[in-house]
């Protein structure tokens, strides 16, 4: 025993004898002050592992159906894509509330559910399915169905962090509704038009004609719904009317972003530039110096803008003295129109954020 107490001066020790030739079976028990630092480390190690895991949750959306994967569980629930379906879904959310909830767009199918999770103030993010398939190839997750889909959409909460979607007003949601039904009437009039130049016989370029004359009346009558919505709502009619103070810009690039340009003034101007698609990229590799170019973004909003710039290019003095300047530099046209475009869309975006008029910007006052 002694021996023991020697080798080990800190620690006090209980032996045990254990008959059995020349064996001693020594139990060592530390110290009042060591066995206080292990409790507390067992402590804190308990403590770690009870703590709540973050839950994430992904919803795979189809036009009957919506499938639920959770983190924290490996079953996969499928819910019935209406309104009583939905209830359901966020009764079932909003019970353990995840850390986040990343839905996938899907064609507007999508719309209804986000639209109930927002109202019960849940964490949801609306994602890109490229963005998500992106994702699972990375994986190495090469199969595709609907439950697996869903189980991806965990991942993508989990590692990709979308920005959380936000509540829109019914008005915001109404006015969206009203300029893409414009903008789908637009295309299809393209499109008449142009069956109409390739047509010769005339009970059909008759028919075409009546087409036209109806998609005409139509797009009168959705303009003048949007201009009445706008016009009487308070939070829309002052930033339309800073919108609409830029020269070349006219009421339907103005009733565009505000209906899916919600982040304008709220976003430094290559955020902004990001989410409409007119930022360049990057393509370099090493010694590579690849051609930036633009990518992703919102297509609807870039096509708006893309014919506001032409417009402003001719009348707008700034955008004007920019363009040329550029196109003195050998820039090419294409690069020169998108870049304007860019430069529009952060005055525009400063506009907002600052609630001034263009008229009392002061690159404008110096040239007056």
């Amino acid at each position: 025993m002694e021996s023991v107490h020697g080798r080990f001066a800190s620690w006090s020790s209980t032996a045990v004898a254990e008959r059995g030739p020349g064996r001693l079976l020594c139990c060592i028990v530390p110290t009042a002050e060591r066995a206080t630092d292990i409790h507390a480390r067992i402590a804190r190690k308990e403590s770690r592992m009870s703590k709540t895991e973050p839950v994430f949750a992904g919803i795979d959306v189809a036009k009957n159906k919506l499938d639920l994967a959770r983190s924290d569980t490996d079953k996969v629930v499928t819910i019935s894509n209406d309104t009583h379906g939905i209830k359901k879904l966020v009764k079932m959310l909003s019970d353990m509330p995840p850390t986040l909830i990343v839905i996938e767009a899907t064609g507007g199918y999508e719309r209804s559910a986000l639209d109930a999770m927002l109202e019960a103030d849940l964490p949801v993010a609306l994602a890109q399915p490229a963005h998500v398939r992106h994702l699972a190839k990375a994986l190495g997750i090469l199969a595709k169905t609907d439950a697996i889909d869903a189980k991806v959409l965990v991942d993508f909460a989990r590692h990709a962090e979308p920005r959380l979607a936000k509540k829109r007003s019914k008005n915001r949601v109404e006015l969206e509704s009203l300029v893409t039904c414009r903008r789908q009437l637009i295309k299809v009039r393209t499109e008449q038009r142009n069956r109409l130049g390739v047509t010769h016989a005339a009970c059909a370029r008759a028919a075409i004609k009546a087409v036209l004359e109806t998609i005409a009346e139509q797009v009168a009558g959705l303009d003048g719904q949007i201009r009445e919505l706008i016009d009487s709502d308070e939070d829309m009619n002052e930033p339309d009317r800073i919108i609409r103070s830029v020269p070349g810009v006219g009421p339907v690039l103005s009733a565009t972003l505000l209906a899916e340009m919600g982040e304008l003034g709220s976003l430094a101007g290559s955020k902004i530039s990001a989410l409409a698609g007119v930022a360049p990229f990057n393509h370099d590799s090493g010694r590579m110096k690849g051609k930036r170019a633009i990518h992703g973004g919102r297509r609807d909003v870039r096509s708006v803008l893309y014919m506001a710039t032409v417009a402003a290019i001719r009348c707008n003095p700034i955008i004007r003295i920019f363009a040329e300047r550029l196109k003195a530099s050998g820039k090419p046209g294409k690069v020169v129109i998108v870049a304007a475009m860019r430069k529009l869309l952060t005055i525009i975006n400063a506009m907002l954020r600052d609630r001034i008029e263009w008229n009392q910007l002061k690159i404008v006052q110096r040239l007056t």
